[in-house]
């Protein structure tokens, strides 16, 4: 058992690795066998397809979102958490701009949907922004209201500012963009103030 927990941490992180260096299209069954070490056969023993192997992938960097997001002081208020969680979400599309893109931009077929999904709390990631939000409505540090629809503007929000930049859309630094973001945050966490 351990060697195949071995193996599938080393399955996981050369899909990783390619992910980031070239994008999706990099990370074949038969590449990733290769890499690591065994047929091209015997990682469909792993993961059946490429699709699951990458669904894989996706999971563990939601999982590693979700440490991040644990790090954070509960001794401060709501709204601090929030507003790191959404700068945590755009230090992610820096430090690996190539699994970002495909596990927030490209269309996936398991990917979680609003709302539906969300409601039902089938995104780790979105239950923790929308538990902070309504705890911060609690506080009454943000007006009362729908939690999810304030969790999914807030990441909509920071999320189009990253797209933005990914684009070139930003005459910025990576300095100045992040201060921008935090400013247009702080307004909008500011307009729903309790």
């Amino acid at each position: 058992m351990e060697r195949d927990n071995q193996t599938i941490k080393k399955i996981t992180e050369t899909a990783l690795r390619l992910l980031e260096k070239a994008g999706p299209e990099s990370v074949t069954m038969r590449r990733v066998a290769k890499a690591v070490g065994i047929t091209a056969m015997a990682i469909y023993h792993y993961y059946p397809s490429r699709d699951a192997l990458l669904r894989a992938v996706t999971d563990i960097e939601f999982e590693r979102i979700i440490v991040v997001f644990n790090q954070l002081p509960a001794h401060r208020s709501a709204g601090f958490r929030l507003r790191r969680m959404m700068e945590s979400y755009v230090d992610f599309s820096f430090a690996r701009p190539r699994v970002f893109d495909f596990v927030f931009l490209q269309s996936r077929p398991d990917a979680a949907r609003f709302p539906s999904d969300f409601r039902n709390r089938s995104s780790s990631v979105m239950n923790r922004a929308a538990d902070t939000v309504s705890e911060a409505m609690r506080e009454g540090a943000l007006k009362k209201g729908d939690a999810w629809e304030v969790a999914i503007a807030l990441w909509a929000h920071v999320h189009g500012y990253v797209t933005l930049y990914r684009a070139n859309r930003f005459d910025f630094s990576e300095a100045d963009f992040r201060a921008l973001v935090r400013r247009s945050l702080k307004r909008l966490l500011h307009s729903l103030k309790a």
